[in-house]
Order: structure tokens, then C-alpha cells, then sequence
């Protein structure tokens, strides 16, 4: 009979060991369950009309590569596959941000530009601490700027330009010490730019034009160490002037105000030494130019349509990289310095154009003589009414210039659409399937492109690490910015005698597009910041899905060798289990007839069972009046059931429901009143000696329990005199990185000793980490973050938004508890204030959904303890508070 029962045991484990292994893939590609929800949140919140979306119903979002999901390569500590990005550009995709997208805690770069976006920016997004790449672009949101954007340790680029968002720019963006690039043009952004700003470390591109800012400039943005272009143009910062200070932005390469009310005179901007490009036009300056030569890498000046007088000095003569000189529409006047285009020798590719229209300007010093490639107006000037300068004084003409390259002379018919001839192949006749690309110069430093021709295709080509033959410049519009729009043809290598090199493969077209994408080319002093604004698949590439996952499976062959393997390590465990199953059940059989009587006779007919509560009732609080006897086993510790585990359970990383700020603060304020009446309410007062997070436990509604005395120590009795002593001495003993430093020098234990060990529990609960991890403390790290102005940088991102005011108070308190000296630190019942008060700076709707920690219970009374050798509760638990100190149902324990 055994024996039967045993081969069906093992028959069965054998199938199932086969079935499993045959799922070994699936096994191996399991993308994190919270992450899979969000995704699916989030594909509800969209519309898409165009269906590259589809396969967002089916499978695992990493191992079935759902378009535009793209995962890490290897499961991390959790077993899990985590998204890496979110790469959603240009797919017509319309709706709203879901809140979901903050539950991609690991996400990297989440790009959803160039699609029809409404809404809100999800506050949620400020959860996703690794976050580096924000982009946004192009939709059409609304909304104002959320707060806990700032609190993005890792973000080095956010882009919301071209949206409808509106309100001011939070001063918690001055926490993004590693962002480099604030894009948020076009927009109805208003208000004044924050000036603390200024001590962002990293920042390079500062894009702010077409909003609706005003007030003033902020002068300490001359502070920003790396700032390279700063532009602004058309804001209303309605009568303020050019800070003296802009003049000594060192790396300073684009300067540009057009059009935003400023007044006052130009400030000296000699002292920049790579100036590349200024444009205070259409503003109301007034005053003389300044006579201070300008960098000679200057290629436009632009301060036409201002309220300027004096004279054109000789400060724009000798400039060997001017292109464009406008001082148009002011009150100049005086004689114009030829000097400006005869010292200039320009070659084919190069311009020079100069406005100086509707001035009052009445000659021109030297040569009149333009050389080749020179432009000058000065339609509007008494110099007109010479009759020598006539031919200078025309209306301006459109600038018709284009770009031209030599098509080859090859058969049409041999290569037909989508395939065409590369005009630069070192075979004139290679004909080939190029990648479209729309690209966007988003604040170049240049007027006219031309000049920069070569030298771009020079850029881009080593950037995306191909030749430069392999790229094309197909189109080139300068757009309202002025920004430079073009369109790229990306060719395939030329192999010679190779017929099949005429398109690129999957991986190479995957390649080009993260280049783009993940913006790792890198940025140009001359042509600034670049964007992506479509990556054509057409022909051969329809199915290269270069948005999908990277697959992080196993091959084929080893899931061969591995069900292989499986089934023969099934059939011997088989024989093995069959063996100990048979073994066990005899040797048991003897004693099963006596177990069965055991259990039997705990099953009395007629005895009532009691709970727990109905004993504490009959009882009176277990007083020891109703005590009939006391066991030959002594008395029993009788723990309630911890629904919820430890503190520290849900602060690891591998916690699938992380706690809230607010569930945080409720714990700490219910820890910290069950201190508190170890300290104050029992009888001699008691010392813990071992609070951690592992010793807080957590019941079913997350309400905090102080527990595990086996450390405990009875605080010392009054002497003859009636004084206390300070501290009782014993052996070090407790946790490590929650030890009291200076109870763990002298063997003294204080009151303090606890309120430094709950002050790394407050760290915990705050950022996260382990009291000791790799060689770190926790308490050192904090303080060197704090000290450096970076303490979001270890915020837990797991537990959502939250008050930073409050964050604040509570980083403050907990630095305060983890003071070296004693007498620096609080007392328990001003921790417990502390906490109390920050609980009520918290917003309702993050408290109203929790149980009350602060309104006391009507009715209650508190049971003091009578004996002085008894801790009435294993666990304090305090749940109601005020300065009541309601210990709810207190058992008679010894304590060990």
C-alpha cells in the first residue's frame, strides 16, 4: 500500500519537474508583478489610434517585448525584470499621463514626446528616483509644474517645451544638482525665475523662451558654474535690465533676450571669452553700444529695434566668425566703419550680413566696396540721399540660399523606392534603403548654416560612429526660435562586391535609434542641443522595432540540455523519495495510533474556549487579585498575532506594497509612544537597550508595536537621598548601527541610549537604508548628505509625494535623536511632541484615510503597572495618544 502510494508520488513529481522545465523561459523572464500592473494602467489612460500598442495585451512586458518597453538585461535582487525606459516618441498616441508611471521605480528614461498628450504632469513622477531622462515634448499638456519633479535625484534633462503648461517654476527644481538641461520653452510658464536656481552645479542648457515669466532677471545667475546658453526670449520681465553680473558668466556661449520689456543700458560682455551669440533685439535699451570688444568667436549680434544712441563703435571690425551684425531700428547715428566687412575674407561657404536700417546714420568711413558674400542694408538712414550709396539703401531681399548636393548619374529604374543612390558612397551608383531621420537643432549658435556644413556632418557622423559619407543632409529650414530643422538620410556601409550591404541590419538600426533617443551623442559648443523629432521605419526596417525589449532569456539550446536534464534528475529523485516515504511511514506507523489519542485528548466535549479579549475582561486586566494559581511550568509570554511582520520588512527593496510618508510618520509617532511609556509610565522606569526595526511590529492595520525586552534593563531606584541615578553600567550589548556611541565607550546606559537607537529608526524609515550596509552607516551618510545640500538624494523615492516641509522636520528631528553627545539629543516625550506636531502640518488627504494617532479614546483609562519587577505589556502598542499614553491591553510578564 505505501509503496503504491509512494511510486504515485514520485510519478507525479516526475511529470511535474517535466512540465516546469519546459516553462524554464518563462521562469527566467518575469517582469516585476508592480511594474506590470502600472504598465497596464498606464496603456488604459491612452488612446491609440495607430495600434503600436497591441501587444501590450499579452504576455510579460520584458520577455514579450511590448513595443516601446525596453527592460534591464538581468533580474535584480528581487528575481525580478525591471523597465529600464518607456520609449513612446511620435506614435500618435493621445489621453493622459497615468499616476502609474511612478510605480516604475527603476525606470531611467521615460519619452513620450511628439505625441497628443492632455492633462497633467502626474506628481507620481517625482517617485521614480533614477529617473534620468524626462521627455515630454511636444503634446499638449496642461497644468502647472509639479513640486516633487524637484526631488529627482538622478535627472539630467527635462524637456517639456512646446505643451501648455502654466504657473511657476517650483523652487524645489534648485534640488536637481545633477539636471543639465532645462528645456521648457513654449509654454505659458509665469512668475519670476527662481534665483535659487543659481547654485544648481550641473546646469549647461537653460531654455525658458516663449513663456509668460516677469519680473526680474536674477543676477545670481552668474554664479552657474557650466551654464553655456541661456535663452529667454520673448518673457515680459516688464522693466528690468541686464544684470552687470551676466558680464561674468565665464563659459557663456548664447545669450539670448529678444523681445522680453527689458530696459536700461547693454552691460560690458567683453569678459566672456567664448561668446558665440547675443540677442537683445526688440527690447527698450537704451544708452550707448559698449566700447568693449566682444569674444572673437561671435557670430551673431542681434540689437536691432532698441532705443540705442551714439555711435557704431569699432568694436564689430576684426570679428573672423561674424556672420550677422543687425543694429536696425534705433537712433544711431555718425558714420559707419567700413572696416567691418573689408578686414573680413570670407571663402564660398561663408556670409556676412549687416543691417544698420532706420538709424540716422550720414556716411560711411573708408572704402565703400563690398567684397563677395557681404550683405548691407541701410534703407532708412540720411546716407541714402547719397547718390554714391543708393545701390546700398533697397528694401532687404529673402534669403533664398539653399543646399545642393550632386545627384548621380545612375539608372532610376535600378533602384527603386524606398531604396535610392547615396550621393557621397565611395560608389557613386550604390543604391541602398537610408533611415529618415527629422532632427532639430533647438538653439543653435549660428546664423547661417552653411559655413557649418562640413563641420556638422563632421559632428554628427562621429557621434552616431559612422562614416561620414554614410551621411546625408537631405533639407535644412530655419524655423521661429530660430531653431534648425533638417531632415537626415542615414546610409548603410559600402562593402564592395557585397550585394546584400544595402540596408542595415536589426541591431544596427536598434543602435542608431538609442543614440538618438537616449541623447548620448554629444552636445556641440556651436550647434547646442539637439532633439529628435521622428525616426522613419519605412522598407526593410517596417519590422526592425527598434523600441522593443532586450530579450533576457536563455537560448533554445540550453533550455534543451536543461528539460533534459531535468527529467533525469526526476527519475533518480523519484527513486530516492519513493525510498524515504516508504522508510518514514513505517517507522512512524508504530507511534500513529498513540499520536492520534494525543491529539484527541485535547478535544474535551463540554470545555469552553475563551479569547483572549473575554480573559482580559473576566480578569480586570489580568489583575493579579483574580490569580487562582500558577502553574509547575511557570507563566507563559503570549504574543498577539503580527499581521503586517516588522518595521523592517516593509523598508527592504523587496517589499511589494512600499509604506507612504504618512503610514511612515504614523509608525514613528506610535514607536515613539511605546518608548515613551518604557521611560515614564512603568515602575521603576525601563530601558530597552535593543530598538530597531526588526523589533517593530506591525499588526493588520500597520499599527506600530515596540517589542523584544530580552535587552531590557530596569532604569536604577532612587537612592536613600531620593536621588535617581543618571545611568545604570552593564556590558555593551544591542545592535549594531544602533548602538548609542558613547553608551558603547563608557558602558553607561541612559534614557538617551534609546532615543539615539530610534532616531537611526527614524533614518530608516526616511531614506530607507540599513543601519549598516557595505561598509556605510546610516547616520554618517545622512549627515554628508545634509551637509551638502543633497538630503533628497536619499529620500526613499518608494514612498510617493509627500510634504517636503514635513520631510524636513522629520530629517531635523531625526539628526537631533542621533546627536554623539547625550545632553544634544531629546527626551522621549519631546520626540514624541515633535511628531505630533508634524502629524498635524500633515494635508488631510494624506492622514484621512489612517486610523487617528493623535485623538484620544473616550472612555479609556491607563492601567499603571503596581509592580516594580513587572513589565505589564510584551509589546507597547499606541495607537490613541495626545498626551495620554494608552497602553491598550496590558498582560503580566516577567521580564527576561
Amino acid at each position: 500500500m505505501y509503496l503504491s502510494k509512494s511510486l504515485v508520488f514520485s510519478t507525479a513529481l516526475v511529470l511535474y519537474l517535466c512540465w516546469s522545465s519546459l516553462y524554464v523561459e518563462a521562469q527566467f523572464n518575469i517582469t516585476d508583478p508592480v511594474e506590470v500592473n502600472a504598465l497596464r494602467a498606464i496603456r488604459r489612460s491612452l488612446d491609440d489610434p495607430n495600434k503600436n500598442l497591441t501587444n501590450w495585451n499579452r504576455g510579460d512586458p520584458c520577455s514579450s517585448s511590448w513595443n516601446g518597453v525596453l527592460c534591464f538585461n538581468t533580474t535584480f535582487d528581487d528575481g525580478y525584470l525591471h523597465v529600464r525606459e518607456l520609449q513612446l516618441l511620435n506614435m500618435n498616441l493621445s489621453g493622459t499621463l497615468s499616476p502609474e508611471l511612478g510605480r516604475l521605480s527603476h525606470m531611467r528614461i521615460l519619452d513620450f514626446m511628439w505625441n497628443k498628450l492632455t492633462g497633467s504632469i502626474p506628481k507620481e513622477i517625482g517617485n521614480i528616483t533614477s529617473l534620468e531622462l524626462l521627455l515630454l515634448n511636444g503634446n499638449q499638456l496642461t497644468g502647472i509644474l509639479p513640486e516633487e519633479l524637484g526631488y529627482l535625484p538622478n535627472l539630467d534633462r527635462i524637456q517639456i517645451d512646446q505643451n501648455h503648461i502654466s504657473g511657476p517654476i517650483p523652487k524645489s527644481f534648485a534640488n536637481l544638482n545633477k539636471t543639465k538641461h532645462f528645456h521648457m520653452n513654449n509654454n505659458s510658464i509665469s512668475g519670476q525665475i527662481p534665483p535659487e536656481l543659481s547654485r544648481l552645479p550641473n546646469l549647461v542648457h537653460f531654455l525658458l523662451d516663449n513663456n509668460e515669466l516677469s519680473g526680474e532677471l536674477p543676477a545670481e545667475f552668474s554664479e552657474l558654474p557650466e551654464l553655456l546658453i541661456l535663452q529667454l526670449d520673448n518673457n515680459n520681465f516688464d522693466g528690468s535690465t541686464i544684470p552687470e553680473s551676466f558680464g561674468n558668466m565665464s563659459k557663456l556661449l548664447k545669450l539670448s533676450l529678444r523681445n522680453c520689456s527689458l530696459q536700461g543700458p547693454i552691460p560690458n560682455l567683453s569678459r566672456i571669452p567664448k561668446l558665440g551669440y547675443l540677442d537683445l533685439s526688440s527690447n527698450q535699451l537704451n544708452g550707448t553700444i559698449p566700447p568693449d570688444k566682444l569674444s572673437n568667436d561671435i557670430t551673431t549680434i542681434d540689437l536691432s529695434n532698441n532705443n540705442l544712441i551714439g555711435t557704431i563703435p569699432n568694436i564689430f571690425s576684426g570679428l573672423p566668425n561674424l556672420q550677422k551684425l543687425s543694429v536696425a531700428n534705433n537712433t544711431l547715428n555718425g558714420t559707419v566703419p567700413s572696416t567691418i566687412w573689408r578686414d573680413r575674407s570670407l571663402n564660398s561657404t561663408e556670409r556676412l550680413i549687416l543691417e544698420f536700417q532706420n538709424n540716422g546714420l550720414t556716411d560711411i568711413s573708408g572704402s565703400i566696396s563690398l567684397p563677395p558674400n557681404v550683405t548691407v542694408w541701410f534703407e532708412g538712414n540720411p546716407l541714402c540721399t547719397n547718390s554714391s550709396l543708393v545701390h546700398l539703401c533697397g528694401p532687404e531681399r529673402a534669403d533664398n540660399s539653399t543646399l545642393t548636393e550632386v545627384t548621380p548619374d545612375c539608372p532610376v529604374q535600378s533602384c527603386p523606392f524606398p531604396y535610392e543612390y547615396s550621393n557621397k558612397s565611395p560608389d557613386e551608383c550604390f543604391c541602398a534603403a537610408p533611415l529618415l531621420v527629422e532632427y532639430r537643432l533647438k538653439s543653435p549658435g549660428f546664423s547661417d548654416f552653411l559655413a557649418y556644413k562640413i563641420r556638422f556632418e563632421e559632428y554628427l557622423s562621429d557621434g552616431l560612429k559612422i562614416q561620414q559619407y554614410q551621411l546625408e543632409i537631405s533639407e535644412v529650414t530655419w524655423v521661429k526660435g530660430p531653431r534648425l530643422r533638417m531632415s537626415l538620410k542615414l546610409f548603410p556601409v559600402y562593402i564592395v562586391n557585397d550585394t546584400k550591404s544595402n540596408t542595415f541590419n536589426t541591431s544596427e538600426v536598434q543602435r542608431l535609434m538609442a543614440l538618438f533617443t537616449g541623447w548620448t551623442i554629444p552636445d556641440s559648443e556651436i550647434f547646442g542641443p539637439y532633439e529628435l523629432l521622428r525616426f522613419n521605419l519605412l522598407g526593410p526596417y517596417v519590422n526592425a522595432i527598434p523600441f522593443a525589449s532586450n530579450k533576457s532569456g536563455i537560448s533554445r539550446g540550453a533550455i534543451i540540455g536543461i528539460v533534459i536534464g531535468g527529467i533525469a534528475a526526476a527519475t533518480a529523485l523519484s527513486a530516492f523519495v519513493s525510498l524515504v516515504i516508504l522508510r518514514k511511514r513505517m517507522r512512524n506507523h508504530a507511534v500513529s495510533k498513540k499520536r492520534r489519542m494525543s491529539k484527541a485528548s485535547l478535544k474535551i466535549e463540554g470545555v469552553k474556549d475563551f479569547t483572549y479579549g473575554e480573559m482580559m475582561l473576566a480578569t480586570n486586566n489580568f489583575e493579579s487579585s483574580a490569580q487562582i494559581g500558577q502553574g509547575g511550568y511557570g507563566k507563559m509570554l503570549i504574543y498577539e498575532f503580527m499581521a503586517n511582520g516588522t518595521l523592517r520588512d516593509h523598508l527592504s527593496v523587496k517589499s511589494k506594497e512600499p509604506l507612504s510618508f504618512s503610514m511612515r510618520l504614523r509608525i514613528a509617532l506610535g514607536s515613539a509612544k511605546g518608548i515613551l511609556y518604557l521611560h515614564t509610565e512603568a515602575n521603576p522606569p525601563i530601558f530597552h537597550r535593543d530598538i530597531k526595526a526588526s523589533n517593530i511590529l506591525l499588526d493588520s492595520k500597520l499599527i506600530a508595536k515596540v517589542a523584544d525586552f530580552g535587552l531590557s534593563r530596569l532604569a536604577p531606584v532612587p537612592e536613600i537621598e531620593g536621588d535617581l541615578p543618571e545611568h545604570v553600567s552593564t556590558v555593551v550589548k544591542g545592535t549594531p548601527g544602533y548602538l548609542d556611541p558613547e553608551y558603547f565607550l563608557t558602558r553607561k546606559l541612559t534614557d538617551k541610549s534609546d532615543v539615539y537607537s530610534f532616531g537611526v529608526v527614524l533614518l530608516e524609515l526616511l531614506t530607507g537604508m540599513q543601519p549598516i550596509s557595505h561598509g556605510k552607516n546610516i547616520v554618517r551618510e545622512v549627515n554628508l548628505a545634509f551637509q551638502s545640500g543633497m538630503i533628497f538624494s536619499v529620500i526613499d523615492g518608494r514612498m510617493g509625494s509627500y510634504p517636503s516641509d514635513c520631510v524636513e522636520k522629520f530629517l531635523d528631528l531625526a539628526l537631533k535623536c542621533c546627536q554623539e553627545s547625550t545632553d544634544s539629543r531629546p527626551s522621549m516625550a519631546e520626540v514624541v511632541r515633535q511628531l505630533e506636531n508634524i502629524w498635524l502640518m500633515m494635508p488631510e488627504s494624506d492622514t484621512k484615510s489612517l486610523e487617528p494617532v493623535i485623538t484620544p479614546k473616550a472612555g479609556k483609562q491607563v492601567t499603571s503597572p503596581s509592580s516594580s519587577s513587572e513589565i505589564r505589556n510584551p509589546y507597547m502598542s499606541f495607537d490613541v495618544s495626545g498626551s495620554n499614553l494608552d497602553s491598550g491591553v496590558i498582560p503580566t510578564i516577567a521580564p527576561r
